[in-house]
């Protein structure tokens, strides 16, 4: 394959960075999360638009593959950025409820998804039918953490109880929804070199027990602070290499690093400084992630089988978690107002589910046409969060009704810099 001219690679890095952030800016004007805006940016330069013409004319072929390149940083700075907000205390603060709460945010919609996946099998017939059942029931119950944390932070609910219960739900829920998505991806990627696969937990003992002490005894008490940015973007880069090595997908690596960054023993403002100094550049390169995702999203040829398909997603993805929450809330004995607004939250998906579906994609475990239907589903339920959001509640609750949690800030592309969310004191 010929390498890229210098001058195309620019501008088509150009194009897609200004087209995405025109879009993300257009949906915030829309009162919708800035993710909404580049995920459909990055659909409109696919192949949906001039049968794949403007695709070609502004992404060459040789392109493509420096683009997908870029991606993969782009998303294991954005993973990395999940695992550093990502914080314990939110489950803690409400285990009284969690349990009706977890099984109706995550049972429900997981097994509707699997016996819907069955159906879908005669239209998407897979090599690994048992792996892609329990792929699209995680792909249906999964909910997007960071999309979250900002709508919790513009509606007000920072310090409602509903708040709070819903962070705690979806931080649980990513963490299994990436755990069984690590068993897909062992299960469908490690042919060939299986063995590589026990070197998972001694990588993660590692990780949870050795990299906390470099970084407070070496990293930041031996070297000058200039350097501590370079160091933990080059050890999230080396860990998602390792798990992509292991036959698991690069994005878990960067997540446990994120993870295992010490709360305590670091100079205060450590792990703010690094989330403030990483996202720029994961909000520069999510972009392309969009866009090499929207490269497989042909939405032209979608015929009346198809439309019907999409419709089918739709009812189960959202069906599954608003009546399973809401289902769960009302065993959990909350009230019928915030119930149906905890259920909304929990309904949406955005960028986490993209990242999950890219996933499914590459493994081979989702055709392009029903890749294609599952992105409009994770577009479509993040959009439709807002209205519905209002419809339930209304106005923001006052402060005081339950204190919540802290939030963490917006990961990129979800909100301007300046509007990251604030952490109590």
């Amino acid at each position: 394959m010929t390498a890229p001219d210098a001058s195309s690679l620019l501008l088509a890095l150009a194009v897609l960075v200004l087209v995405c952030q025109g879009m993300a800016a257009l949906a915030r004007r829309l009162g919708q999360p800035s993710v909404v805006g580049e995920i459909i940016g990055g659909v409109l330069l696919g192949p949906t638009l001039f049968d794949g013409r403007l695709t070609d004319a502004l992404f060459p072929t040789e392109a493509r593959p420096l683009l997908g390149a870029f991606a993969n940083v782009g998303v294991a700075l954005f993973m990395f950025l999940v695992g550093l907000e990502f914080d314990r205390r939110l489950v803690r603060q409400q285990v009284g409820t969690m349990g009706w709460l977890s099984a109706g945010s995550l049972v429900v919609p997981f097994g509707l998804g699997t016996v819907f996946a069955l159906w879908l099998l005669g239209n998407h017939p897979s090599r690994q039918p048992m792996v892609f059942v329990v792929f699209l029931g995680t792909a249906m119950a999964v909910t997007a953490f960071p999309v979250l944390a900002r709508i919790i932070v513009d509606r007000g609910l920072l310090t409602s109880r509903v708040g709070g219960l819903s962070l705690a739900l979806a931080a649980v829920g990513d963490v299994i929804a990436w755990t069984v998505l690590a068993v897909v991806v062992a299960v469908v990627g490690a042919e060939g070199h299986s063995w590589r696969l026990l070197l998972l937990l001694p990588y993660a003992a590692a990780m949870v027990f050795v990299v906390p002490w470099l970084l407070r005894r070496r990293v930041v008490a031996r070297l000058p602070q200039r350097v501590h940015l370079l160091l933990v973007t080059a050890g999230v880069l080396a860990s998602g290499a390792a798990t992509e090595w292991m036959g698991l997908h690069l994005i878990f690596g960067a997540f446990l690093f994120g993870i295992v960054v010490p709360r305590t023993g670091l100079p205060g403002g450590f792990r703010e400084g690094l989330g403030t100094s990483v996202e720029p550049l994961a909000s520069f390169l999510m972009p392309i992630y969009f866009v090499v995702a929207g490269f497989r999203v042909d939405l032209s040829q979608l015929d009346a089988t198809a439309i019907g398909e999409l419709l089918l997603i739709l009812l189960v993805a959202s069906g599954g978690k608003l009546l399973g929450v809401y289902g769960g809330a009302r065993a959990a004995r909350l009230d019928h107002r915030s119930s149906l607004a905890l259920a909304t939250l929990m309904n949406v998906r955005g960028l986490t589910e993209l990242v999950l579906l890219t996933v499914g994609l590459s493994l081979g475990l989702l055709d392009p046409e029903l890749y294609s239907l599952m992105v409009v589903m994770a577009v479509v339920t993040t959009v439709a969060s807002g209205p519905l959001l209002r419809m339930s509640i209304g106005a923001p609750p006052k402060d005081g009704e339950a204190p919540g949690p802290r939030v963490p800030a917006a990961a990129p592309g979800e909100g301007d810099r300046e509007q990251r969310a604030t952490k109590q004191p």
